[in-house]
C-alpha cells in the first residue's frame, strides 16, 4: 500500500461525500460536478490498486491475501455503483446515495490499509 495515495484517496472521498451531502440537504440531484469529483476520486483509487500491486509484485504481501484483493476490488467498485444508483434517482436521494458510496469507499481504503499493516508490509 502507498501511504500518500491511501491518504489522498480518503480525504478526496470525504470532500467529494461532504459535497454530496450538502446537495442532498440543498434538495438537489447530483449534477455534473458531483459526478467530476466522483471521477477524481476513482481516479486515485485506481491508481492505489495499481500501486500496490506493484508493491505486491516486489514481494510485499497482506496477512490475508483474499481479504485483501477482495478489499481492492470494493474500493474500485463502490463509487461506480453509487454513481449508477445516483443516475436512477434523479432526487435529493440520488445525492444522499453518492455521499454514502464516497464515504463507504473511505472506509474499506481505512480497512484495505488496516489488512495491508496486520502483517507490517
Amino acid at each position: 500500500m502507498i501511504d500518500g495515495l491511501a491518504a489522498a484517496s480518503i480525504i478526496c472521498a470525504l470532500v467529494v461525500g461532504a459535497a454530496c451531502l450538502v446537495q442532498t440537504w440543498r434538495d438537489r440531484p447530483v449534477g455534473v460536478g458531483l459526478l467530476a469529483g466522483t471521477g477524481a476520486v476513482e481516479l486515485v483509487l485506481l491508481a492505489q490498486v495499481v500501486g500496490a500491486v506493484v508493491e505486491i509484485s516486489r514481494g510485499q504481501h497482506a496477512g490475508q491475501p483474499a481479504v485483501f484483493v477482495l478489499y481492492l476490488i470494493g474500493s474500485v467498485a463502490a463509487l461506480p455503483a453509487g454513481v449508477w444508483w445516483s443516475l436512477g434517482e434523479r432526487t435529493r436521494w440520488g445525492s444522499a446515495v453518492l455521499g454514502v458510496a464516497c464515504v463507504a469507499a473511505a472506509i474499506i481504503v481505512v480497512r484495505l490499509g488496516q489488512v495491508w499493516e496486520s502483517t507490517g508490509g
